[in-house]
């Protein structure tokens, strides 16, 4: 009899798939799921290069480009200008948001399909609230 596999090994089943899905559906774009989260961040607007990466720190990993370097490919694109640690998206950069935003779209349906919309909002608030607690635990133990 196949034992159920733990929340664990759930959570990084499905962020390797997403990892996969998203480098499918938008390498032939000449992009990756971090440029996404970094063009889609500032599609909102002008943000401080710090308060990037603080928006940006739940999404990066060792393993991936620096923000800095990303940063860098989207100035030698013409996606993005740097002035004086604000970082905005240029007119390119916007547009290659906009060539993005219907895959990215497609992506985050897949990954719902078959959920209702409660379920989804379940599913998130579940996962919050694990987090606190191992956070809260964390601190806690910091703390001792």
């Amino acid at each position: 009899m196949d034992t159920p596999k733990p929340l664990g090994y759930w959570l990084q089943h499905l962020h390797h798939l997403l990892e996969s899905h998203f480098a499918l559906v938008l390498s032939d774009l000449g992009t990756d799921r971090r440029e996404w989260q970094v063009l889609n961040t500032l599609a909102r607007g002008p943000r401080a290069q710090a308060d990037l990466e603080q928006a940006l720190a739940p999404f990066w990993a060792a393993e991936v480009p620096s923000l800095n370097q990303v940063l860098t490919t989207f100035a030698t694109r013409g996606w993005a200008e740097d002035s004086t640690g604000t970082v905005t998206l240029t007119q390119a950069g916007m547009a290659a948001h906009t060539a993005l935003v219907p895959r990215v779209d497609q992506t985050r349906a897949v990954v719902v399909e078959g959920l209702t919309s409660g379920q989804y909002q379940e599913t998130v608030r579940i996962l919050s609230v694990m987090a606190g607690n191992v956070e809260a635990a964390m601190a806690s133990h910091a703390q001792a």
